[in-house]
């Protein structure tokens, strides 16, 4: 079933759906950084893209868009992602992969491309449904985990398997040319947006990295080698890149252990 947004799990843990933020008082066509309350981070777009984080922090700021309860119009510069797909896509068979998607048209850098969409799940009802999938099975649930300043953790479970939207043909890349960003619009729980890491041509295969890494790097320690019995279970990546790492990333968390 195609859904363009976010819906609440048949756990009903998480009702994405919610208005729980407050909306600015900015009586203004768009928002102004520092006099909008939703823009207290910074300004998050410009011309539809992403800004860069500046200077190397090693970590992202967060991204808050206007919302339903703001006073803002509808033609603020801060709402790009809940305006949903403006790209033409197009659904494709690959060679190897199954199911992919690309562009019919160019992709300028940093420019919104689409969400990640599905039922949100809460962790119990993503476990169960990762265990009851057997070799065979294509994997939908996404594990987006947010590591806040606080030692805290966010957790967002999003599977496109039964209720989805066009992201849930995107493969794979070790080497990917969108990026995904959790950005919040009316609640805590977040849009998984993807961005272009890259400027991007028509007929490119759209792809990003499922670890959430922005490039793979090079396997140098040990936390990121897997065992024998891991690699048994994980998939393989057909992705041709020059730093492929052989297998899809997995969620260990969701799955039985020993």
């Amino acid at each position: 079933q195609y859904s363009p947004d976010n819906v609440a799990g048949a756990d009903g843990d998480t009702d994405p759906t919610e208005i729980t933020f407050p909306g600015c008082s900015c009586l203004t066509s768009s928002c102004v950084v520092h006099l909008c309350s939703c823009l207290c981070h910074g300004e998050n777009y410009n011309n539809l893209c992403l800004r860069p984080t500046e200077g190397e922090e090693g970590y992202t700021r967060p991204v808050f868009e206007c919302n339903t309860m703001c006073q803002c119009g509808e033609s603020c510069h801060n709402r790009v992602v809940q305006r949903g797909l403006q790209l033409r896509l197009e659904v494709f068979k690959t060679e190897k992969k199954g199911w992919g998607l690309r562009t019919l048209e160019f992709i300028a850098k940093g420019r919104f491309v689409c969400e990640y969409a599905g039922e949100v799940l809460g962790f119990n009802e993503a476990r169960r449904r990762t265990r009851a999938q057997t070799a065979k099975d294509s994997n939908y649930i996404i594990a987006v985990r947010e590591h806040l300043h606080s030692g805290q953790v966010m957790e967002t479970f999003v599977d496109p398997t039964y209720i989805g939207n066009v992201g849930r043909f995107l493969n794979h890349s070790c080497e990917p040319n969108l990026f995904m960003v959790p950005v919040r619009v009316d609640s805590m729980v977040p849009k998984l947006a993807l961005f272009a890491a890259t400027d991007i041509s028509a007929g490119e295969e759209l792809s990003y990295d499922y670890s959430g890494r922005f490039h793979n790097l090079p396997v140098t320690n040990r936390e990121d080698k897997s065992s024998e019995e891991d690699n048994r279970l994980r998939k393989p990546c057909y992705c041709d890149s020059r730093t492929c790492a052989s297998f899809l990333p997995w969620d260990r968390s969701l799955f039985s252990t020993p």
